[in-house]
């Protein structure tokens, strides 16, 4: 029982939880049986040119979709969405067709872990937490258009997955047009002799060789890629799976680098329009620096470095003027060329400090690769590390002074970033500088210091040391040194990206199949569409195959894989029936919410992605430069790359192919804050539950036991978990709501504490007593005219409130909505003129409440499309304007007039208020500035 109902003496029309546990069903049950929240499209089956908001101007809105865990929502989950519930509520009363749906990224490992632990299938679990979690979102009364519903899990949806994946897999990258176009072009321009065929023609190769040169230009394709092993789990993890000292995320098993055959997407070719189109968007600009980070575009120079033989080293630099001062190069423990560069013997000359201590240069390789293959990606590429690495035994020439450098391989460089290998120039590298003076390198600076500097010197400088370079300023050498080395033969300049492509794949079995298939070459088919979807088949065991922990030479298993009935299986692909492979990895969690947005337009139809004229109309752009897409995004930060970068980048994809006409999928994000809580821990530094946590005397105490309170995440695993089911058993979803909503800025991470949800209670309880007599039941609004002042106080608040909720700041507009009730509360008349706009206001916050005020008000059916107050602009103007009047800068006066009064008038005014201070001094100058001051100078 709340606070506000502990008293014997409650009257028994009051607002209660008892109260609002009777209301709220009901109406949440009327919303569901008439379609309030239906949102009309103007095409196909979702159609309905009756609704009320048909022709309306439109209003996407999407929050960013939850995994349906198994405990549940906390109440910091659904800030969020009772954020987008109260701004598209307010926007729909307004006049806006409202598309604000809900979903559920359903895929994912913990049901998968669930399952290999209970026995239990993953859909079973998965679609038990889903009912839940749409139980939850329902009992609090958000209002999404239920029929665009789904889980990515449902084949249905997952059969558009799969298709999306079969538009990226069939088409290449132009480099010339930067967009993406259909492979049967590629394959035509090959064929007709448009596009040259490396080291032959197309007639002379054969039909494995032509899908083989096809299949590498593919946006997906197959490929042996540096990743992240972990045995213990049986599969690889993504980077954000693996933690920072080199273990898996979950069970904490370690982690290898291993090369396996891969799917990959080949996001890299879109860097450039990832880049550029950000300044079309309305983001946030934190987010749009971790994007513009995370594809780390550089520019400079592709520099071809000659090896042995005829091996050529290629490395990218950004500073291509500092080619001079390279003095040796550092390959990727993992670089393809390492094995054919060792010789059999170490070098005459060779320092001892170079060999690791090994008799050979392949067992020092080999014994250092081993060494590297331990470690992750940040380990090896953190500053503060020692640096290590061994010498190959191998030499490169420096294209611009021929002088011969040793090649070392270091964990520092990654395979995966650039070309895996770079030129070292340590006297303008700080990382280079440690490793040479580790490895007793030379050292030569190409860029003046200045004088006495010690230390690698990054900054600005003429060129020195560099030949023809030198006294150029660095802009000018880097342009100079392009042009030499492609006049010369030894590189060109170039564009690289920090951004690798997409890792696709991953070794379990809850996830989207790939629709795939191999032949006897081993080489990927695209299943026909009309073989839509590749449904997961049943299984026994549900865990890919785990190895011993520390196994690094393991190779996966996929679940998938031991289901030999559904892996080979005999199709017709047009050339007759033949027995093929089914692909046995499946895509990642990422898939199915890259392109959700998308469904929602059109969710019924089993013809098209979207029909165009539905993606058009919610999506489409408004005008010339606008990228289109859902017009309000919401969601945390933490999304700020993957996610986001990936949706990115398959809606351009669908976009350069015309199944889309806009070039970006969400065009305003915004991310609100998190809700934190407090936790406690006693002398032992164990978490202990904060419902038993008592406040004595200032001091925290569990028992009698004296315990430190911290602050931080709300979690299970803090003990501090408070659920929304609890809040509204406790005081009703629209208390809760408007608790929320009031805490504090939208995007600002803010404190939960259960004891402060009373004061919003009371704020309700003081509206439904404006309007219904506690005692007796009865309505008490009259149809009184407001006085003057407080139909003012009236219209201002609703124009603060109207201006409030477009920029989403809900706190200050039910600040303001506290500030009328509590100027209406004293009148000894409640007038119809106040109450009926105050519900219609409070309405975005606490809907149950304001739906059956507005029913005792006489009002049928719903308050959803009733127009939202707009204030009198009439009465918005302040009925006097004080002006202060100084006398040579000091105030001596003050003189209040109408708003309206002329110029002149208010210097007569003011005159006459600081006479006595005037004296007989004549004024030289009077100064009125309207609505503000007047100053008089003598």
């Amino acid at each position: 029982m709340s606070e506000s109902e502990t008293n014997a003496d409650v009257p028994p029309y009051r607002y209660t939880a008892a109260m609002a546990a009777e209301i709220e069903p009901r109406w949440q049950a009327y919303w569901a049986d008439q379609g309030t929240f239906f949102a009309p499209n103007p095409a196909g089956e979702l159609a309905d040119s009756s609704h009320p908001r048909a022709g309306a101007p439109k209003l996407h809105v999407q929050d960013m979709f939850p995994y349906p865990s198994g405990a549940g929502l906390h109440v910091g989950h659904p800030l969020g969405y009772i954020g987008t519930d109260s701004y598209t509520r307010y926007k729909r009363m307004a006049g806006y067709n409202v598309l604000h749906p809900m979903g559920f990224d359903a895929f994912g490992l913990p049901a998968e872990q669930y399952a290999v632990q209970t026995g239990t299938h993953p859909r079973t679990t998965t679609e038990a937490n889903v009912e839940r979690y749409r139980g939850q979102l329902r009992r609090l009364g958000l209002a999404y258009d239920e029929r665009r519903t789904f889980s990515t899990t449902d084949p249905d949806y997952y059969r558009w997955t799969q298709w999306i994946f079969l538009q990226v897999f069939n088409s290449w990258f132009d480099p010339d047009l930067r967009k993406a176009r259909p492979i049967d072009e590629l394959i035509e321009s090959f064929a007709s002799g448009e596009r040259s065929v490396p080291g032959g023609s197309w007639d002379a190769l054969s039909p494995e060789d032509r899908r083989g040169l096809i299949d590498d230009h593919r946006l997906a394709y197959v490929s042996e890629a540096p990743v992240n092993w972990c045995p213990g789990l049986g599969t690889v993890l993504a980077n954000e799976e693996v933690t920072p000292d080199g273990r898996s995320e979950r069970g904490n098993y370690p982690v290898f680098q291993r090369s396996l055959k891969q799917w990959m997407m080949r996001i890299t070719a879109y860097g450039d329009r990832l880049v550029e189109d950000l300044d079309a968007l309305d983001w946030p600009e934190p987010v749009k620096l971790m994007q513009r980070n995370w594809i780390g575009r550089s520019r400079g120079a592709h520099v071809d470095f000659p090896a042995a033989g005829d091996t050529k080293i290629t490395v990218f630099t950004t500073r291509p003027d500092t080619l001079f001062g390279a003095t040796y190069m550092v390959l990727a423990p993992e670089h393809d060329l390492v094995s054919a560069l060792v010789p059999a013997a170490w070098p005459e000359g060779t320092q001892d400090v170079w060999t690791g201590g090994a008799a050979t240069p392949g067992d020092a390789v080999a014994a250092y690769r081993a060494a590297a293959a331990a470690k992750t990606e940040e380990e090896r590429t953190a500053d503060a590390k020692v640096k290590t690495g061994v010498f190959t035994g191998a030499f490169a020439t420096n294209p611009v002074n021929g002088t011969a450098i040793p090649i070392f391989i270091a964990d520092y460089v990654l395979a995966g970033y650039g070309t895996g290998a770079i030129m070292a120039v340590p006297g303008q590298d700080e990382r280079d500088w440690a490793f040479a003076e580790a490895f007793d390198l030379p050292i030569i600076r190409t860029v003046e210091a200045p004088e006495g500097f010690d230390g690698p010197f990054t900054g600005e400088g003429p060129a020195i040391n560099s030949d023809w370079l030198n006294g150029m300023g660095v802009a000018d050498a880097k342009a100079a040194m392009i042009s030499w080395l492609e006049e010369n033969g030894h590189g060109r300049g170039a564009t690289t990206f920090r951004l690798r492509d997409w890792l696709f794949s991953r070794q379990r079995y809850w996830g989207e199949p790939f629709p795939i298939v191999y032949d006897e070459s081993g080489l990927p088919i695209a299943l026909p569409e009309s073989m839509l979807p590749v449904e997961l088949p049943e299984v026994d065991d549900f865990s890919p195959r785990t190895f011993d922990a520390d196994d690094a030479d393991s190779e996966p298993e996929t679940p998938l894989s031991r289901k030999k009935d559904w892996v080979r299986v005999e199709l017709d692909l047009g050339d007759g029936p033949k027995t093929y492979t089914r692909e046995t990895n499946t895509m990642p969690q990422w898939a199915g919410s890259c392109w959700y947005e998308l469904r929602y337009l059109d969710p019924r139809n089993d013809k098209a992605l979207v029909e165009k004229e539905n993606e058009a109309y919610w999506m489409g752009p408004q005008g010339p430069g606008d990228p289109g897409g859902v017009d309000l995004y919401v969601g945390g930060v933490e999304h700020a790359v993957l996610h986001l970068l990936y949706a990115r980048f398959w809606h351009k994809v669908l976009f350069d192919l015309g199944h889309v006409s806009s070039f970006e999928p969400f065009r305003k994000l915004f991310n609100q804050g998190y809700i934190q809580a407090y936790a406690f821990r006693d002398a032992r530094g164990m978490i202990v539950p904060a419902d038993d946590v008592v406040e004595r005397d200032g001091k925290w105490y569990y028992g009698e036991q004296e315990v430190v309170r911290e602050y931080g995440k709300m979690g299970k695993g803090l003990k501090n978990v408070v659920t929304p089911d609890e809040m509204c058993d406790e005081y009703g979803a629209d208390t809760f709501r408007v608790y929320e909503m009031a805490m504090g800025p939208l995007d600002v991470s803010r404190p939960w504490d259960t004891r402060a949800v009373v004061g919003s209670q009371r704020f309700l309880q003081r509206v439904w007593r404006l309007i219904i007599d506690e005692a007796t039941g009865e309505v008490r609004a009259t149809e009184t005219p407001l006085d003057p002042k407080t139909r003012r106080a009236l219209h201002q608040t609703i124009a603060g409130v109207r201006e409030d909720m477009d920029e989403l700041r809900f706190n200050t507009a039910i600040a303001k909505l506290i500030q009328l009730t509590n100027t209406l509360t004293p009148m000894e008349t409640t007038s119809r003129e106040a109450v009926e706009p105050l519900v219609l206001m409070m309405s975005p916050f606490a809907p149950h409440l304001a739906e059956e005020l507005w029913r005792k008000l006489g009002h049928d059916g719903t308050l959803a499309y009733a127009d939202f107050p707009v204030a009198d602009p009439a009465q918005l103007v302040a009925e006097s304007v004080t002006y202060p009047v100084q006398v040579n800068g000091k105030v001596r006066g003050r003189v209040e007039v109408a708003p309206d009064t002329a110029e002149a008038e208010v210097r007569e005014a003011a005159l006459a208020a600081v006479a006595e201070a005037l004296g007989d001094r004549e004024p030289r100058k009077v100064i009125v500035v309207p609505g503000r001051l007047v100053s008089v100078v003598v």
